[in-house]
C-alpha cells in the first residue's frame, strides 16, 4: 500500500482552518439577510389576468347591454307624474325607425305608435308632447300616427304639437291631430298635398341604344316604368290614387282642427307658410317653442307650470326581454342590475389585487 503524501492529500482534503473560512457563522456576517418569500415568476402568473378578463367580459357586456337599454328605453323614471315627449324626427315610414353612420335618420310609425301607446297607458303620463321635425313622408305612415293621437285624445288626455325646424306635408298631417300646435315663428309648416313622381328616361335609353324588354301579366303592371313615358290611361289611374289619398289627408286635418274642410282647401295645394303665416290661417295655434309647448301640455294635464318631462324612446333590448313591465319597473329593474354586474367586476378587480 502506497503512502500518499503531503501534496497528494490536499488534492482530496481541505484543512481544517480553511473550512471554517469559507463557511462563516450568519450571525457574524457584516451584511447578512433574512430569508424571504419566493415571489411566483412572470410565467405563473400569466393565468391571473387571463381569468379575470374571461369572468368579467359577461358582466361587461351585461353592463353594455343594460346601459343601451336604459337609453333607448326612456329618458327618465315613469313612476312619478311627468308629460311624455315623443319625438318624430326624419322623413315618415310606415317601418320602424331607421339611423346610419352619418346621422340621417327616419321616423318609423310602428316606433312612434308604440312609444305613444305606452305614453297612453301609463297612468303617470298626465299629458303628451309630438316634438315634430320631419318634411313628410309616407301617407300611410302619418295616417298611423294621426290615429294613434286621436285614440289618445278620445280618453281625455291632452296631446300637443311643438315645430321645430320643418313639420311640412306628413309632419303636419300628425301634428294636426293634436290638441294645440306650438309653431316657431320661423318653422316651415303646411305642404298639405300628396305627389307621385316618375321619371322618363325612353330618350336617354334610344341614345345609348337601350332597349328594354318586359313581359308582364297585365297592361298596368309597368306603370311608372323609366323607360317609356305614362299613357293617358295611366295618368288618370295614378291621379285618382293620389286625388283619394289627398281627400283623406285633407278630412283628418279638418277633423284634428275641428273645421271644415271647406276652410283649410284653398291653403291645401301643396303651398308651405311661415309659423306666422300659418297662425293667421289657423294652421297652428300658439308662436313657441318647445319649452312653451311643455307649460301648456303640462296646465292642460293638471300639473305644475315646471313639470317633470320623460322622452319616450324605441324600446331596448331588455325592454323587449321585459315586455310585461311597466316603465317604471323596467327603469328601476335596469339600473338595479347595472348596480349589481358594477360590483361583481369591483369584486373581480379586488381578487385580482390580492393574487398579485
Amino acid at each position: 500500500m502506497e503512502e500518499q503524501t503531503p501534496q497528494d492529500a490536499g488534492l482530496y482534503s481541505r484543512p481544517a482552518n480553511e473550512q471554517e473560512r469559507t463557511a462563516p457563522d450568519v450571525a457574524d456576517a457584516p451584511c447578512a439577510q433574512v430569508p424571504t418569500r419566493r415571489e411566483p415568476g412572470i410565467r405563473r402568473l400569466w393565468w391571473i389576468p387571463v381569468s379575470c378578463s374571461l369572468g368579467c367580459l359577461p358582466w361587461l357586456i351585461l353592463l353594455i347591454v343594460g346601459v343601451g337599454a336604459a337609453v333607448s328605453s326612456g329618458g327618465g323614471d315613469t313612476s312619478a307624474k311627468h308629460v311624455a315627449l315623443v319625438r318624430v324626427s326624419g322623413a315618415i315610414t310606415g317601418g320602424g325607425s331607421e339611423s346610419d353612420v352619418w346621422g340621417s335618420t327616419s321616423a318609423g310609425s310602428e316606433d312612434i305608435v308604440d312609444q305613444l301607446e305606452r305614453a297612453r297607458k301609463n297612468k303617470n303620463a298626465k299629458a303628451v308632447v309630438i316634438r315634430i321635425n320631419s318634411p313628410g313622408g309616407s301617407a300611410a305612415g302619418s295616417e298611423e300616427i294621426y290615429n294613434q293621437i286621436m285614440r289618445i285624445r278620445k280618453e281625455g288626455k291632452p296631446v300637443y304639437a311643438s315645430m321645430a325646424d320643418v313639420a311640412a306635408s306628413g309632419g303636419y298631417y300628425v301634428a294636426s291631430a293634436c290638441n294645440r300646435i306650438y309653431a316657431d315663428s320661423n318653422t316651415i309648416t303646411g305642404s298639405i298635398g300628396v305627389i307621385f313622381s316618375v321619371g322618363d328616361m325612353s330618350e336617354l335609353f334610344r341614345k345609348i341604344g337601350y332597349r328594354p324588354e318586359v313581359v308582364k301579366s297585365g297592361k298596368f303592371k309597368d306603370i311608372g316604368s323609366p323607360a317609356r313615358p305614362l299613357t293617358p290611361e295611366e295618368r288618370k289611374l295614378i291621379q285618382d290614387m293620389i286625388t283619394d289619398i289627398y281627400e283623406t289627408f285633407l278630412k283628418s286635418v279638418a277633423q284634428g282642427r275641428g273645421v271644415d274642410a271647406s276652410r283649410i282647401r284653398p291653403w291645401a295645394d301643396g303651398r308651405m307658410f311661415t309659423g306666422r303665416q300659418a297662425l293667421k290661417l289657423n294652421l297652428v295655434d300658439s308662436i313657441g317653442g318647445l319649452r312653451e309647448a311643455v307649460r301648456a301640455a303640462a296646465a292642460a294635464g293638471g300639473l305644475k307650470a315646471e313639470p317633470k318631462v320623460v322622452e319616450y324612446r324605441r324600446r331596448g333590448i331588455m325592454d323587449l326581454l321585459w315586455g310585461g313591465l311597466s316603465e317604471g319597473s323596467a327603469s328601476r329593474l335596469q339600473e338595479e342590475m347595472i348596480r349589481k354586474i358594477v360590483d361583481e367586476m369591483l369584486r373581480a378587480d379586488s381578487r385580482f389585487g390580492e393574487a398579485k
